[in-house]
């Protein structure tokens, strides 16, 4: 039996250096390897006719080179190329820095190249192929090849190999679901499912391993959320909060009328304050819609109270626009209460202060990153915690953040559209709040959804908005060029933009394999208008507030999910200005269009995912996913929903039959379960 906490090193042929590499890419057990799973597949297809191939296509063509090839050097890069053709149409060839093809490649042989189809001016151009003797395709065709994220010194064939050694060599996996679960749902066996996502022998393969494993998932996910219910349920307030005159005055003083649904959530949280049973609450809401001011609202009647409430935020940006927001409001309106910042790049100083303000009760708001849950931290009187943005924290670290205090009030924000049906499941602790209104004083997006033909317009558009005092965002769905995916990627992209936008234009990129403090640097000097157009993967999806920022144009939006596409555009239109999101799109279809037109005729992110969530199924195995979307390897709240509801449905039966899996059948699951917290609780970085 396979030993999962192994350390990569134990694998044959992996080397202190290999192991440094693969610890850059978080792999460092045999746990974390297998689990490592393909991005994507590389599916080898038959050649097509060179008539049928389209820009954006990934395709292999059948032929002969009509010409010895050529090469050439533009400053210092050489280029190879020359006509391919397969007796009825020609295309162009080329390879970059590849000159010994220029010997090794004959004319009139046959050949079979398979690349990326580019477009240059009016023509077609096969760039960068894989060489293949017809034969040695052939042995190919029909099968699929993982992808895997690398880091830099990773190779796929690295992942492979090592991958292949602990399925092959290192013995079976215990099976942890029970079998009448497995039998019930139709759930393929673990060692298979293993086995298919990284080397499927078939699609229907594929499709069998994805869901089981996405089922363990949410099964595993969902029974933590149990847990933290059932443990909540016993909990009595410690701390009594009263009803006081501050919020009230907060509320008199802002310059806009809260919304019928922010005063429909702030009663509720304003009642369920002053109980004797402690308040669990999620509130949803576009972003926005304003949940911040109510939870800014309850911190305050917290704070009245001689409490302290903490407010924990995925990025330390974010951190730092939350205080000084909260911190202009008290100075407005006289209050006394003394809010702290909390975040791991402050000083040892800084941060010594910050605990001895905290420690002494001082300090009545405490506003950081999850640098709030660092043993140092040692709360006076914590009684209200709140997360935002949900989905970038895991459960433990929300409950990390609890445990902090004596049975506290919790309030989790979230502005990612889930549909009601699925938020009941996937936040199955907590009582459900939904503010359903925009303010007043928000002028709607417009959007727009146009294929790759109209990128120099959209260029255009980014200019003249830039060139009255506007920012932009550009979104990419790739960091470094990959061979097997046709997308854009910020890196090169944002070089591309610095030739078609004016030089004045300062043009930076951002994406989450950057250092946290290089991240925040761009943060804050695109804050401060010092960077005009931001080139971003969907790091930018939990961002700062800019509301300069009028212009968000998405490449490759087919790529996206419509609820996360929804969240993207959320980063526009937080200011006074009319604001524009243009969607490109390099694949075509009717399904594609269809799909992305949903964004144009709203915006409400709650009526797009269910959209979304109705348009897709689990025919979309990757392409499709939403990124960072409460922390899921493989699975999808969407394309998966039906397996999410039959692991709730599954685990509801399982603890009404054997409430502390003491039975025998379920042992190895209790093992499994078990193993996973105690990763858990090692893997939380402070």
């Amino acid at each position: 039996m396979t030993n999962l906490d192994a350390p990569i090193d134990s694998l044959k042929g992996i080397g202190a250096k290999t192991k440094q590499t693969f610890e850059k890419a978080g792999i460092e057990t045999l746990e974390d390897l297998i689990h490592y799973y393909p991005r994507e597949y590389e599916r080898y297809e038959a050649p097509i006719p060179v008539m049928e191939l389209k820009e954006g296509m990934y395709a292999a063509v059948s032929g002969r080179l009509l010409a010895p090839l050529q090469t050439r050097y533009v400053r210092g890069l050489s280029i190879t190329s020359g006509l391919f053709g397969d007796g009825l149409e020609n295309i162009l060839v080329s390879w970059f820095n590849m000159p010994y093809l220029k010997n090794s490649l004959r004319s009139g042989v046959p050949y079979i190249f398979r690349g990326r189809i580019k477009a240059k001016g009016d023509r077609l151009i096969l760039e960068q192929p894989a060489v293949f003797k017809p034969e040695q395709y052939q042995a190919v065709i029909g099968t699929m090849l993982p992808v895997y994220t690398l880091v830099k010194g990773m190779t796929n064939q690295m992942v492979t190999k090592a991958i292949r050694q602990v399925l092959e060599h290192q013995g079976l996996l215990a099976e942890h679901l029970p079998d009448a679960i497995r039998e019930r749902y139709q759930i393929a066996e673990y060692n298979f499912s293993l086995e298919q996502i990284h080397f499927p022998k078939s699609e229907e393969g594929l499709r069998e391993a994805r869901k089981r494993l996405v089922f363990d998932e949410f099964f595993f996910f969902l029974l933590q959320l149990r847990g933290l219910k059932n443990a909540r349920q016993k909990e009595q307030n410690q701390f009594e909060i009263r009803e006081v005159p501050e919020p009230e005055t907060l509320i008199q003083s802002l310059p806009y009328s809260l919304t019928g649904a922010q005063k429909r959530v702030w009663e509720t949280i304003r009642e369920e304050l002053q109980q004797n049973t402690v308040m669990a609450r999620l509130i949803q809401g576009d972003v926005g819609s304003g949940k911040t001011i109510v939870s800014i609202l309850a911190m305050v009647m917290t704070a009245a109270n001689g409490l302290q409430s903490a407010l924990m935020v995925p990025t330390e940006v974010l951190a730092r626009q939350h205080y000084a927001s909260f911190q202009e409001l008290m100075e407005k309106n006289g209050f006394a209460f003394q809010a702290v910042l909390l975040t791991g790049s402050m000083t040892a100083k800084q941060k010594r202060e910050a605990y001895a303000k905290i420690e002494s009760g001082e300090a009545s708001v405490i506003i950081g990153t999850h640098a709030l849950i660092q043993e140092k931290v040692n709360y006076h009187s914590l009684a209200l915690v709140i997360t935002d943005e949900q989905h970038r924290f895991g459960v433990r670290q929300r409950e990390m953040l609890s445990e902090k205090g004596v049975f506290p009030h919790t309030i989790v924000m979230s502005a990612t559209p889930i549909p009601r049906t699925l938020a009941v499941i996937l936040y199955g602790d907590l009582d459900i709040s939904v503010i359903n209104e925009m303010p007043a004083n928000r002028l709607p997006i417009k959007n727009c959804v146009v294929d790759v033909s109209y990128r120099k317009k959209a260029y255009e558009f980014i200019r003249k908005e830039v060139e009255t005092g506007h920012q932009a965002y550009v979104i990419c769905p790739m960091v470094e060029e990959s061979e097997a995916m046709d997308a854009e990627n910020v890196v090169e992209y944002t070089e591309v933009l610095r030739t078609e936008l004016p030089p004045a234009f300062c043009i930076e990129y951002l994406h989450g394999k950057m250092k946290p403090k290089e991240k925040n640097e761009i943060m804050e000097r695109f804050l401060a208008n010092e960077i005009q157009v931001l080139v971003s993967t969907t790091v930018i999806e939990v961002g700062v507030n800019v509301p300069n920022a009028t212009v968000m144009m998405v490449e490759n939006s087919e790529r996206f999910g419509l609820a996360q596409l929804h969240q993207l555009r959320g980063r526009v239109g937080r200011g006074g200005a009319q604001s524009y999101c243009i969607f490109l799109h390099k694949l075509d279809g009717k399904q594609i269009r269809e799909r992305l037109d949903i964004l144009c005729k709203s915006n409400n992110g709650f009526e797009i995912a269910n959209r979304d969530m109705q348009l897709r199924g689990p025919g979309d195995l990757f392409g499709v996913r939403q990124s960072g979307m409460l922390d899921f390897a493989l699975a999808d709240i969407y394309s998966d929903a039906d397996t999410l509801k039959q692991a709730n449905e599954a685990i509801g039966k399982l603890l009404k039959e054997d409430p502390k899996l003491q039975r025998e059948e379920n042992a190895s699951l209790k093992r499994r379960y078990e193993q996973l917290l105690q990763r858990q609780k090692g893997q939380i970085s402070l």
